[in-house]
């Protein structure tokens, strides 16, 4: 969305607004149960996100909101389909004795995965043990929340397939590299709420019924895994995600030289045709469905209980998300918010990635601090200052943990969990009860500490 027609009204944020008003307040009324359904999520997605397309199109802005639907939401959900798929073919059955040292060794293993399988990936491999491994507990719905905070958002910080919003960056042009120089945070992060964790939980591992604990006990299954297949093709997806650029792109079929500038890749990238510039997507296509093919049903669907709901509520959702979207990054680019300081960026990008979503959100701020870019600046990542960069990323993968809303594999891992008898707290409960209780004073002295 680099070339912009006209003003967007204050009044085009409002579809925006409702939309995620949508998605926090109806699963507290009374039509909780007509929202779970995924094609009432659509229909409201559809409902919000065509008359602002309408508006769009007819004031002349068609090409940003293409640009928006197309090359952004398309290329997100398909990564996401990708990771889920492969990883839900990864079946990994088993029931060790829960005790607070093996479920922090779970969580440990999730977020080291988290960066380079990404969140959703690390997130659906592992949920299914960990409610295996935790069924015979009676207290066991806090293991779940910090498998949220821990696996789906914070573990994957390091490389753009970790978290969406580090994929949309990396869709800007940061390098795939850039991101381990987010270590410190990421370690410092993780430690602290494994730390957390474990006494947390080894404090409700002594009030554990002694029925509990003895089931627990003598219920013990070894591990095994099966539909190893799918470890191939889900390095398939990270392989297409590190070098299936449209830079690449660019190069590799002599739209640009090999020695061009990152201003003569962008330029050449633009006028490559339509297909060459989704050749990514159509690869993440094929994946799913050699994944699909080589799987066994009864290893994806009846002992992993792979069901698409859940990548199918993100799809819906989402899609209404990036539409109404559209407008309100424009309108953030035509007035951008009062924010000047890294430390800005950490807490109202954090704060809006709570709410809004860390994905959108991370763009909105980027679109933010390229505003900020003085003329003649060097040593830009991505078109910004690298310590606004480095804000974003830290306030959109962690803050994203907030809410429900924050991150994509947040509704996925509380669905299955609801899905196997774990009561979930209510939106609001979430945070009251967790977040920001536990993960909020960390980020914030993590922010202390680095930024």
């Amino acid at each position: 969305m680099e070339h912009i027609i006209s003003d967007i009204p204050a009044w085009m944020l409002i579809p925006f607004a409702l939309q995620l008003l949508c998605i926090a307040v109806l699963p507290l009324t009374k039509l909780e149960h007509w929202w779970e359904h995924n094609t009432h999520k659509l229909i409201v997605s559809l409902i919000l996100g065509i008359p602002v397309a309408t508006w769009l199109c007819v004031n002349g802005m068609s090409p940003e909101l293409i640009h928006q639907m197309v090359y952004d939401y398309i290329p997100f959900i398909l990564l996401l389909m990708a990771l889920f798929v492969t990883t839900g073919g990864i079946c990994i059955k088993g029931d060790v004795q829960a005790t607070p040292r093996t479920n922090t060794c779970i969580l440990a293993i999730g977020f080291a995965l988290a960066s380079f399988m990404g969140t959703t990936g690390a997130a659906m491999l592992l949920i299914r043990l960990l409610i295996a491994t935790i069924s015979q507990r009676k207290y066991k719905t806090h293991t779940i929340l910090f498998f949220i905070a821990i696996v789906a958002n914070c573990g994957g910080i390091l490389t753009p397939l970790g978290d969406p919003p580090l994929f949309l960056l990396f869709q800007k042009g940061t390098p795939f590299g850039w991101f381990m120089n987010l270590l410190p945070e990421w370690a410092t992060t993780g430690v602290l709420l494994l730390a957390v964790y474990y006494l947390w939980d080894s404090y409700l591992y002594r009030k554990e019924p002694k029925e509990h604990l003895e089931a627990d006990a003598q219920e013990v299954k070894k591990l095994t895994v099966t539909g190893r297949i799918n470890i191939l093709w889900l390095l398939c997806v990270i392989a297409s995600t590190m070098f299936l650029t449209q830079e690449n792109f660019a190069q590799w079929f002599g739209y640009a030289p090999t020695d061009a500038t990152p201003e003569q890749l962008a330029e050449a990238t633009h006028h490559m045709p339509f297909l060459l510039k989704l050749l990514r997507e159509w690869v993440f296509i094929a994946i799913i469905i050699a994944s699909m093919l080589t799987t066994k049903k009864s290893v994806r669907f009846t002992d992993n209980h792979f069901s698409w709901t859940p990548i199918l509520e993100v799809a819906c959702v989402f899609c209404g998300i990036f539409a109404t979207m559209t407008p309100a990054l424009m309108f953030l680019q035509q007035n951008p918010l009062p924010v000047s300081e890294p430390w800005q960026f950490v807490y109202c990008t954090g704060g809006l990635s709570a709410f809004l979503d860390n994905a959108p959100t991370a763009m909105v701020f980027h679109a933010t601090a390229s505003t900020l870019v003085e003329s003649g600046a060097t040593g830009l990542i991505a078109g910004i200052d690298a310590s606004f960069l480095r804000a974003i990323c830290l306030g959109a993968v962690f803050f994203g943990s907030l809410t429900y809303i924050g991150n994509g594999p947040n509704f996925m891992v509380k669905s299955i969990a609801e899905e196997s008898g774990i009561k979930m707290p209510t939106f609001f409960g979430y945070m009251v009860k967790f977040s920001l209780i536990v993960c909020l004073p960390i980020y914030v002295l993590v922010q202390l500490l680095f930024v």
